[in-house]
């Protein structure tokens, strides 16, 4: 295993922190670790506690490094929210080289180019995704380097997102002893994986389903045309069970995940089980159509709403359908429940790799296939993620955190297009 072909990805969620590390072999991806946590100082998908999340995320990397047996050093964020915004950008460069072949350093001169904008201050470019490249007026061009022209030009997507949110996610990635080596949209990586290339071309709605939060976003002509994040999630169907039922959280959350049922008509009335009443030692006997009445009523809701941010995104009818992920959707019920509520094809995605065939898992999977394909096309460098082995013992590792982190990652962060932002947040 070489460590030079290892990307590692970190999705933090509002209930589960997931480190999930990939060997990329001849352009595909294998996966060989994967890390979970429960996340703690989380609220609606936005940091709370930072000294909380950093030790979340410290235990789901240890539990990662674990099954590979070698040290993370670096991660590939994502991120996501209502702060998030799409713009479009256009570069121009003329070509540089003598022969007139475009080479890397043409495609990072437009990139950087398209990103000379103005923007308010409280906001950070981090990432620009290019929708095509033109040359000579020859359009439709996904990858031009290697070919012959004059004037090169590129027509993309600038993502900016508020400094504050991204100055705490990037604190508490820096906290917990690793580096930042890039940072994807978490719904636009999550595309990759769970759309096919038909469905993005036609019109279709990616909905993440998550715990503390709903990401709906929209895609068309093979690009991200808009995202949004509707506050409620698995939490509150877990709260409606808690309040329901009289039982503590913890017992809630556990009846959701091993009795829930979100279709009431195919719910089973058989299926018993206890739950103890809170404030007392008695236990009272439930079954999975009592339960399966307020769980249908919140995850109904939860659709409506994402019926209702669709058609505010000025969509009313997408022929790619709805495409459902997350967390949430593992409950069975859920895919019947959506295609009930939307009266539109609707499927579930989960990614085709074995140890995480889990509609939870599907943002960190995209997060290391969309992040080792966009670094190819601007010429990024994400590698090596890891060194080679866990001898060094953690509590070392932590006290070897440095003192300034801008020197230390200066070269990582060149590679990243963030510097400007850690020597901004940093010095």
């Amino acid at each position: 295993m070489n460590n030079n072909d290892i990307l590692v990805s970190l999705d933090i969620g509002t209930t589960k922190i997931k480190v999930i590390i990939g060997e990329v072999l001849n352009d595909s991806l294998n996966i060989i670790g994967v890390g979970t946590a429960k996340s703690n100082g989380m609220k609606k998908g936005a940091i709370v506690d930072i000294d909380q999340t950093v030790n979340s995320i410290r235990n789901a990397v240890e539990q990662a490094e674990r099954m590979v047996g070698m040290q993370i050093d670096s991660v590939v964020v994502g991120i996501s929210g209502n702060h998030i915004q799409l713009q479009p950008c256009h570069g121009v460069v003329a070509v540089q080289s003598e022969n007139r072949e475009i080479t890397n350093e043409d495609v990072k001169r437009v990139i950087d180019g398209a990103q000379v904008i103005s923007i308010p201050p409280e906001r950070e470019i981090i990432d620009v995704i290019p929708k095509q490249f033109i040359v000579d007026g020859l359009d439709e061009i996904t990858d031009p380097r290697g070919m012959i022209g004059v004037r090169l030009e590129m027509e993309g997507t600038i993502i900016t997102c508020s400094k504050t949110v991204l100055h705490n996610i990037l604190k508490c990635v820096e906290r917990a002893n690793l580096k930042v080596a890039d940072i994807c949209l978490q719904p636009l990586s999550a595309g990759t994986v769970a759309l096919s290339k038909d469905e993005k071309n036609l019109g279709v709605a990616l909905i993440d389903v998550g715990g503390g939060c709903t990401t709906v976003s929209v895609f068309e002509n093979d690009h991200i045309e808009s995202t949004s994040v509707i506050p409620l999630g698995g939490d509150n169907i877990t709260k409606d069970l808690s309040i329901g039922l009289r039982t503590s959280t913890e017992e809630a959350e556990d009846i959701k995940v091993n009795h829930g049922h979100a279709f009431y008509n195919d719910a089973q009335e058989d299926e018993v089980f206890e739950a103890s009443i809170i404030g007392s030692n008695a236990k009272q006997s439930f079954n999975q159509l009592q339960i399966a009445d307020m769980i249908e009523a919140r995850l109904e809701e939860i659709y409506a709403y994402v019926e209702r941010e669709i058609r505010r995104m000025g969509y009313h009818e997408l022929p790619g359908g709805y495409v459902l992920t997350g967390g949430t959707m593992k409950m069975p019920g859920a895919l019947e429940l959506a295609g009930d509520v939307f009266q539109a094809n609707v499927r579930i995605a989960i990614p085709d790799y074995i140890g995480v065939r889990e509609p939870q898992f599907t943002a960190g999977v995209g997060i290391l296939q969309f992040a080792y394909h966009n670094a190819k096309i601007q010429g990024k460098n994400l590698f090596p993620a890891i060194t080679a082995s866990l001898d060094e013992p953690k509590a070392k590792r932590i006290k070897k955190q440095p003192t300034n982190t801008t020197n230390t990652n200066e070269s990582n962060k060149k590679e990243s297009g963030i510097a400007n932002l850690f020597k901004y947040f940093f010095d």
